[in-house]
């Protein structure tokens, strides 16, 4: 009788194991290049929720988490305005996302962030990521983190904007821009991943 109980005992845990292991970011890693990305609704600055269904015309998305405080992230502002300025109008709208906890960073607050953007001028969604389940979802470590998507949310590139987080005019080579053409031409980017220069994410 202890044979047979712990033989079903083996086997089931190895049934829980196959199944774990064969659920989509079930290691907790967020997406990888090919992954179809899952939609969200968060809190724009403006007040109103927003979602990629919101843009049923885009070609794609460009995803940012970013914030307020971060010096990596305040040096790409200028950056990301211009991203949003240049690929809107093709339907590559930029989406940021705050991912940061405001009781570890006040200035990531949402009433912050609302200031930030007016200061700013930001034409593009500034979302507040306030319960922290979008970001680990799409498996993002630092602020800024991008996320390209293709109009079927499907995950194209994942990374850092450009070669130089600490100087825009020494910018070799612009990732997401090269990703949009690539992606435009009907071909994979490359590089599709490259390391996400930037703050670590702050949470409890």
């Amino acid at each position: 009788m202890k044979y047979v109980f712990k033989t079903t005992l083996f086997l089931l845990c190895g049934v829980v194991v196959f199944l774990a292991a064969s659920l989509p970011n079930s290691d907790g890693e967020g997406y990888d290049i090919g992954d179809v990305a899952s939609d969200f609704e968060l809190m724009n600055v403006d007040g109103k929720m927003v979602s990629l269904a919101d843009y049923p015309e885009a070609n794609g998305f460009i995803v940012i988490f970013t914030c307020n405080t971060c010096p990596f992230s305040v040096r790409y502002e200028d950056r990301i305005i211009e991203l949003h300025n240049t690929f809107a109008s093709q339907g590559y709208p930029v989406i940021a996302i705050n991912p940061n906890d405001p009781e570890v960073k006040p200035g990531d607050s949402f009433d912050e962030m609302v200031v930030r953007a007016n200061e700013k001028g930001f034409e593009f969604p500034y979302l507040f990521d306030e319960d922290q389940q979008v970001y680990p979802v799409y498996g993002a470590t630092r602020t800024p983190h991008v996320y390209l998507l293709d109009g079927e949310r499907t995950v194209k590139y994942i990374g850092a904007i450009d070669d130089n987080a600490r100087d825009e005019d020494a910018v070799e080579e612009n990732y997401i821009e090269m990703a949009i053409v690539e992606m435009a031409n009907g071909q994979d980017p490359e590089p599709a991943t490259t390391k996400a220069i930037g703050c670590t994410i702050k949470t409890k």
